[in-house]
């Protein structure tokens, strides 16, 4: 990635940048004055951040474990700022946390992920900045609610914030084995698809919960388009106070920014968009097709609800349905498609067939008449 003396200055939608993600940086909490002093000032040695980050307050699952070194460590941040011109953002979960930052002149707030599940307590924040101009950072709830990290932004916009961003630290699965939050993007899609003038940060520190991926997911993050960049970042984070696992030091953090690759959006260059227009069509064609195959496929699934009904039979048929989805994961796996595509497919056409066939079922299956 290219160095941050080349990178243009903030839009007027102050985190979106025209082409280099702005990039977050520091601590998952202020331990100390020496470890806050000795992170930050590597982190600003790389000159790969655009703005300092770390946890004054830690919402912790239970009690007994380290809470964050309170209101002590504002004034820690406020020095940082100073000393090296950068902003700085921390973590709000109450009324009086924004009090506290908006004294020691914290330059951006963002809500965790376990705040932004209670509307109470968004709201409760949401009219503590409220006439206040102060950027606010909405971390997705920690389970897939997409209304819910929605909502909290609202919240925020109808109290007349105007800067507002996202940041998609993944959703938790205890199914889940590979992730520490489970990514989920199209969720992620899905927000910056309804409301694309917020800026979306990636925070791969939480969805990885380790070092070794983070560059993997901050990639694919960069690679979707995302605005940015929040990276867990700890001048020991081997004997760090919290979440050690998924911090890595100065060093490594300048040099993961650097290896990484920009994509551009380039949606407005006329000579892009033509080249990609012929694609763009036979793109367009083929899923017509997949339409009507769809189409001559439910036609077939009513005539054998029909077929059903007139003997009673049940509408589901496993061994029928364990078949079908064998033999297209072959097919899928030999024309390089993923056995997570076809199932996914496959189920949502097979949910569909049910459905129609229960129709028939209760006579309640009638065709549209085209005009």
């Amino acid at each position: 990635m290219e160095t941050k003396e080349s990178q243009t200055t903030f839009t007027p939608s102050w985190l979106r940048k025209t082409e280099i993600p702005v990039v977050i940086a520091g601590p998952c909490s202020a331990e100390t004055e020496e470890q806050v002093f000795e992170t930050c000032r590597g982190i600003a040695a790389t000159g790969k951040a655009d703005m300092l980050r770390a946890g004054i307050w830690k919402p912790r699952t239970r009690p007994g474990t380290f809470e964050g070194i309170g209101i002590k460590g504002l004034p820690w941040m406020r020095q940082m700022k100073m000393e090296t011109g950068m902003p700085v953002t921390v973590e709000v979960a109450k009324a009086g946390h924004v009090e506290a930052c908006l004294e020691f002149e914290m330059d951006v707030l963002w809500v965790g992920a376990r705040t932004t599940v209670n509307p109470f307590a968004v709201q409760e924040i949401a009219e503590a900045v409220r006439g206040v101009d102060i950027p606010i950072l909405v971390k997705n709830p920690i389970n897939p609610d997409l209304a819910l990290w929605l909502g909290a932004v609202e919240r925020f916009q109808r109290v007349g914030i105007e800067k507002i961003g996202a940041i998609h630290r993944g959703f938790s699965n205890t199914s889940e084995k590979v992730y520490r939050n489970r990514p989920q993007w199209l969720i992620a899609i899905d927000f910056m698809d309804r409301m694309p003038e917020i800026p979306m940060i990636n925070d791969p520190s939480h969805i990885c919960g380790n070092r070794h991926m983070l560059g993997t997911v901050a990639q694919k993050a960069i690679d979707l388009g995302y605005d940015g960049l929040m990276i867990e970042t700890h001048g020991d984070p081997d004997n760090a106070w919290s979440d050690a696992k998924q911090q890595i030091t100065p060093e490594i953090f300048g040099q993961m920014i650097t290896d990484m690759k920009l994509r551009y959006d380039l949606e407005d260059d006329p000579n892009v968009q033509g080249s990609l227009e012929f694609l763009r069509q036979e793109i367009n064609q083929i899923d017509d097709d997949l339409i009507n195959l769809l189409g001559e496929r439910m036609s077939v699934v009513r005539k054998i609800g029909e077929y059903k009904k007139e003997r009673n039979m049940t509408i589901f048929q496993p061994k029928r349905w364990h078949e079908i989805l064998e033999k297209a994961q072959i097919k899928g796996d030999n024309n390089n498609l993923s056995d997570r595509l076809i199932d996914k497919f496959l189920r949502a056409v097979h949910e569909e067939s049910i459905d129609q066939q229960e129709k028939i079922m209760e006579d309640r299956w009638k065709p549209k008449v085209s005009e």
